[in-house]
This record gives C-alpha cells, sequence and structure tokens, in this order.
C-alpha cells in the first residue's frame, strides 16, 4: 500500500519548482493529481505527463487565484474529475503564490495589497471551497514559509502573508476539523532551483554554512513532508505548522 493510494489531490502552482515536487510526490504514493497552473501550462503538462506515463493519474487545471470565483471554480472542476476515484476532492495542496522583493520604506500600498491579498486570499477562497467538497477525511496543507517567524529584509509583503498563512491554517484547522478535515501548514526553508547558486551565491553559501544538516533543500524534502500530512499516518496531526529547514531555525539567533 502506498501512503496516498485512493486520494484525489488538488495541487495549485504545480508548474514548476515546489510544486512539481509535490504533483509528482503525491501520484508516487498513489494519488491522482490535477495539477493546476495559471500561466505554466506547458510545465503544468508536462508534469502531468510525467505522472501518466508512470502509470498514474493526472489532469491540468487551468485558474487565476487572484479571482475567488476562480478558486471556487478550480476546486470544483478538481472534484468533479475525482469524482471518479471514490468521490470528488480528498487532498489539498496550497502552494500557489508570489515572492518579489520590495524594501519596505518605498513599498506602496498596492505592491503590499498585491502580494498580501494573492498568496493569503487564494489560500483563504481555496480552502474554504474544498471544505465544501471534502469529506471527513480530507486534508488542506499550505505551503507557508520560515519566512513567516524570520522575515528577511525586502521581504515584508511575502512574510506577512505567510504568517498569515500559518494562522489561517490554525484557524481553519479548529473550524473545520468538527467535519473531519484537518488544515495544516508546511514552512519550508530555502529550496534549492536551477540557477540559484548562480544567481545567489553568497546567500546559498551562508545558508549552508549555518544549518546544521549542511545544504539547501529540494522540492521532495517539502513533497515529502505533504505527503505525510495528506496521509493516514498524521490522522490526529492538524493545526500544526512543519519546518522543512535543515534545522536553520532551531539555530540561536543571537
Amino acid at each position: 500500500m502506498r501512503l496516498l493510494d485512493g486520494q484525489v489531490a488538488l495541487v495549485t502552482g504545480a508548474g514548476g519548482g515546489i510544486g512539481r515536487g509535490i504533483a509528482l510526490r503525491f501520484a508516487e504514493q498513489g494519488a491522482a493529481v490535477a495539477v493546476h497552473c495559471r500561466t505554466a501550462v506547458a510545465a503544468a503538462r508536462d508534469v502531468a505527463s510525467r505522472i501518466e506515463d508512470a502509470g498514474g493519474r493526472a489532469v491540468v487545471l487551468e485558474a487565476d487565484l487572484r479571482d475567488e470565483e476562480e478558486c471556487h471554480r478550480l476546486v470544483r472542476e478538481a472534484a468533479e474529475w475525482g469524482g471518479g476515484r471514490g468521490g470528488g476532492l480528498t487532498a489539498l495542496v496550497n502552494n500557489a503564490g508570489v515572492q518579489p522583493t520590495q524594501p519596505l520604506p518605498g513599498m506602496t500600498a498596492a505592491e503590499w495589497r498585491a502580494v498580501v491579498e494573492t498568496n493569503l486570499g487564494s489560500v483563504f477562497a481555496c480552502t474554504q471551497a474544498a471544505a465544501g467538497v471534502m469529506r471527513p477525511g480530507g486534508s488542506v496543507t499550505h505551503i507557508a514559509s520560515v519566512e513567516a517567524g524570520h522575515p528577511a529584509p525586502e521581504h515584508a509583503h511575502y512574510s506577512a502573508s505567510k504568517a498569515a498563512i500559518v494562522t489561517h491554517a490554525r484557524a481553519a484547522a479548529q473550524e473545520y476539523g468538527p467535519h473531519g478535515i484537518r488544515v495544516n501548514t508546511v514552512s519550508p526553508g530555502l529550496i534549492d532551483r536551477e540557477g540559484l547558486a548562480r544567481d545567489w551565491p553568497e546567500g546559498v553559501e551562508r545558508w549552508v554554512r549555518k544549518a546544521p544538516l549542511g545544504r539547501l533543500g529540494r522540492p521532495e524534502d517539502v513533497a515529502d513532508a505533504c505527503v505525510f500530512l495528506a496521509s493516514p499516518l498524521a490522522s490526529w496531526i492538524t493545526g500544526h505548522d512543519l519546518v522543512v529547514d535543515g534545522g536553520v531555525s532551531a539555530r540561536p539567533t543571537w
């Protein structure tokens, strides 16, 4: 038995990076996966093809998650597509988000809202929609960040949105728990991507030097945490923030 056999999962922002890793890992563990994208359609189709080539089941669903109605449509379509696997949607991973940089003193209210409303608004709307169609035993996982508690310079809007996402999960865990739906967050540290060491060599070197486990994270590290939280192994875990950062946040800050 694979950990997610029989499940139907929707992964938002699954065209690349962490989202791709989550979608592929969910499929490896037996879930049928709805692969969401907004603009990265070709990348999302590649993810779905990889899942299908390995014998899994996947569909690509496009939606602009800045629009509440689009969030609800996306969840509805994922649940309808997954109906043949025992009925509707069993897992949602809210991964989609934006991470621009902008110094706080010069940040405009519009720039602040663009990040906070995009990152937090989609989590709120997709979770609300998913909870409306999930049966007891369903799970929702938000991808937050270690920056929720350790904000970085020029990331004030991003860090605030991720801190709000952690708190949203705790609140949602209380209100959706009586319906048998669990809500948690995974907070990644610095996750490697193609070109990161070239684009930010001093940051990568600093992270590796300070990480007790001595390396950057991989998308699979985040994906494994999400699989665990969606699986029966986590059936009594809700309202929890699972930090996946190689131990960096365990270091003293003084």
